[in-house]
């Protein structure tokens, strides 16, 4: 079992940052599609074909529940890559000043980053913030925590810790 740190619960980020967080995150998820889009039909226009043409007008006619689907495979995809290779950070957290850390307070693993974006495919993971913790969350130890905030506090810690040590000279 993993320590849990107070100082990683006092400096959780807001219901309402981690919304924000969503919010960016869907809206550059949705530009990365369009700009796909975009530069398929240039293409077919530059080389006078209409195959990425086609091709996008049959994606765009699939049945809405596999849309659904693939959409948010991709997304848990996205969110996965980019809080792995960032060490917890996605664009909207970048924004917000935002990172996933574990309850210890240590950057995730890459175990824990799977868990973490695999469990968002879980139906109502959304709703499961009208409580205190997200299931995305609860589920692989971590934690969405205000960056300045978490440093801070912990710096202050380190200093107290400190006091009454002898500095070698």
């Amino acid at each position: 079992m993993r320590k849990y740190l107070r100082i990683v619960d006092n400096n959780r980020a807001t219901k309402g940052i981690r919304f924000a967080n969503f919010v960016i995150d869907r809206i550059i998820f949705n530009l990365f599609f369009f700009a796909i889009g975009f530069l398929g039909v240039l293409i077919d226009k530059i080389i006078g074909s209409y195959y990425l043409t086609n091709l996008i007008l049959k994606a765009s006619e699939i049945n809405r529940f596999i849309d659904i689907l693939v959409t948010s495979l991709l997304f848990s995809v996205y969110t996965f890559l980019m809080e792995y290779f960032t060490k917890g950070r996605t664009i909207g957290k970048y924004i917000t000043g935002t990172k996933v850390i574990t309850t210890d307070g240590q950057i995730p693993t890459l175990n824990e980053f799977f868990i973490r974006n695999i469990s968002r495919a879980v139906p109502f993971d959304a709703l499961s913030f009208l409580g205190e913790t997200g299931w995305h969350d609860s589920w692989s130890d971590t934690r969405v925590v205000n960056i300045k905030n978490y440093e801070s506090e912990r710096q202050v810690k380190s200093e107290i810790e400190t006091l009454g040590t002898k500095e070698i000279v």
